[in-house]
């Protein structure tokens, strides 16, 4: 707005003519004056100059809105953008429908507890055709680490949709809808960004998953508090993809070891103001996910994945209408499936702790998963 023309703005035409033979071109140019100094400049009277700033100023300020039109507008847009389900229908319940359209969505876990299965299966839903439930378009997949597995998905595809995945060529058009990137580096993780945002421009892309963030960073991000995160400029650039293509974006990140000074870093971890970092409760396994504070913050749902007495649990850490909520959970020849739709509910801090006990023994289960699988 305040690069608005004033010759567009309906002012006199005498008036607008004097503005633009002294250079003053914008709504910005005019307004960054003082009404003494544009009576001088422009040599016209106060309350032409008071008229003619009235007028700028209405027409390149923005409206006022109420608190109900901005609800109106919020649900509408949420109503457009829509989900990807899961189906996994106690998660997806949850979630209000399942991975939300627009904003950036975290799965945070060890090693080996599921999150790779969770994206490989989210990849699989959105390839599959609108007519069996699916988002019918591209996914483009970042792999990081080298753990995509078409044999996998293809494994899922088989057990999930028997129907689809026997149909004559389906498997292999949908297979040819995930784009894999494989980016050695940080370096070329950020070329890559522009030419992922020309694709989901152009070529009809539904999803986009990055596995794992964390990776990238490798060797690049300490414990310490640093004044410029890593990954600064690729957060802001993600989130604006997710709202601008108005598409999920699934991004993995792993976890580490936490500091003395950092259990009371998330604010939106609910605690007593009294709390003293001596009086919470000691968990089991002092983990954090890997990526700190300004990294958290620019997340809009954190789904924790973590293991307790030999169990695997997925819940709700994050989000700004969901509760937090877990659910056990099995990987299968179809992916992750639900022990129970009911769910547990997670209390306070509770809800952010990263449990890992028992978790050596739930993992490389070759019983249950393929080797290259995590």
């Amino acid at each position: 707005m305040a690069n608005k023309l004033i010759s567009e703005m309906g002012l006199p035409k005498s008036v607008a003519n004097v503005f633009a033979a002294r250079n003053i071109i914008t709504a910005k140019d005019a307004l960054s004056l003082g009404e003494f100094e544009l009576m001088e400049l422009l040599d016209v009277g106060l309350q032409e100059v008071m008229l003619a700033v009235a007028h700028i100023s209405e027409i390149s300020c923005p409206s006022y809105q109420t608190a109900l039109s901005l609800l109106e507008q919020r649900s509408q847009n949420e109503y457009l953008a829509g989900h990807l389900p899961t189906r996994l229908k106690g998660l997806d319940e949850a979630l209000c429908g399942g991975i939300p359209f627009g904003v950036v969505t975290e799965l945070v876990g060890p090693a080996g507890i599921g999150k790779t299965q969770f994206c490989l299966k989210l990849a699989l839903l959105a390839s599959l055709p609108t007519s069996y439930g699916g988002l019918g378009g591209r996914v483009i997949y970042v792999d990081v680490e080298s753990k995509f597995s078409s044999r996998r998905m293809i494994e899922m595809g088989l057990s999930s949709f028997p129907e689809i995945f026997q149909m004559e060529g389906l498997a292999q058009e949908m297979a040819g809808r995930i784009l894999v990137l494989r980016p050695a580096s940080l370096s070329e993780f950020t070329e890559s960004l522009q030419q992922i945002k020309l694709s989901l421009l152009q070529h009809h892309v539904k999803l986009l998953i990055i596995d794992s963030m964390a990776a990238l960073t490798s060797g690049e991000y300490g414990l310490g508090r640093s004044r410029h995160h890593p990954l600064g400029w690729h957060i802001s650039f993600i989130k604006s993809l997710a709202e601008f293509c108005r598409i999920p974006v699934v991004v993995t990140n792993q976890v580490r070891s936490q500091a003395r000074d950092e259990a009371s870093q998330y604010l939106f971890q609910v605690q007593s103001n009294a709390e003293t970092i001596e009086d919470r409760p000691k968990f089991d396994s002092h983990l954090v996910a890997a990526l700190g504070i300004q990294w958290a913050h620019a997340v809009s749902i954190r789904l924790v994945l973590e293991s307790r007495s030999g169990q695997r649990l997925i819940k709700i850490a994050k989000s700004s209408i969901s509760p937090s909520i877990g659910f056990y959970f099995n990987i299968t020849s179809s992916g992750i499936s639900l022990l129970d739709d009911e769910g547990v509910e997670m209390m306070g801090a509770e809800a952010n702790t990263i449990h890992c006990q028992g978790h050596g023994g739930i993992i490389n289960v070759d019983t249950e998963l393929p080797q290259s699988a995590t």
